[in-house]
């Protein structure tokens, strides 16, 4: 029975009209880019977490700032370096450059250092936010994609009926099964897309609120030294 009804879904789309067949393939392709995108994203933000509890341990357990930044220098030869490192590291590198200065005012080393992380966050945000807008489209536009590609279909079934004298429920039918299996894709597109906008976006909300807690943390800190008498 399987068997008959995966046929009759593939001749309802095979019998389909060429418009109908053309939204259908594009609802296709949108729910295929679409899962790429949720598979990438699913594992960079993983990613990005483990990164962010593995460094604040390593931050936090008392190890020298200096040190800290030749380990990632002698990684960054191998990999690029990701998430809150790297706002640590940009701001660690624009405070011991700024600090080197001769007659160094304090506040203007603090305003650059807070400046450099400021940017190295932004970045860090977008990357944590990278393919959720297109996410978004498509669980926003599929559906009614989807609904043209009804409405199109079940108008062709009706002006079919033109040209026949008694209709019946076997004459309507097939088109109006055609059309519908394009609002059925358009859904089919659009409800995981939504799922993982709302599910990423949340992640992305938390991690970026915990890289910008991270980043005043370690201001304090480098405001302390560079206030030290």
């Amino acid at each position: 029975m399987g068997h008959n009804e995966t046929l009759s879904i593939w001749s309802l789309i095979a019998n389909a009209s060429l418009l109908v067949q053309a939204v259908m393939l594009m609802l296709f392709l949108a729910s295929l880019i679409s899962w790429v995108m949720i598979l990438q994203r699913g594992s960079y933000q993983r990613r990005a977490r483990q990164l962010l509890l593995d460094f604040e341990n390593q931050f936090w357990s008392g190890i020298d700032l200096n040190q800290l930044f030749r380990d990632g220098s002698s990684r960054a030869s191998s990999k690029p370096i990701d998430g809150v490192e790297s706002i640590f590291r940009a701001g660690f590198k624009e405070f011991t450059r700024l600090r080197q200065q001769v007659g160094a005012d304090p506040d203007a080393v603090m305003e650059g250092t807070q400046r450099a992380m400021r940017v190295a966050l932004a970045r860090e945000e977008e990357k944590l936010e990278q393919n959720l807008p297109f996410l978004a489209s498509v669980a926003s536009v599929s559906p009614y994609v989807g609904l043209f590609g009804t409405v199109w279909g079940i108008m062709n079934s009706f002006r079919g009926l033109a040209n026949v004298h008694q209709a019946t429920l076997a004459t309507v039918a097939p088109g109006i099964s055609e059309a519908l299996v394009a609002t059925a894709m358009g859904l089919f597109a659009a409800i995981p897309a939504v799922l993982a906008y709302n599910r990423f976006s949340a992640q992305a909300e938390t991690l970026g609120n915990s890289y910008e807690t991270f980043a005043e943390e370690f201001s304090s800190i480098l405001h302390r030294q560079v206030h030290a008498k």
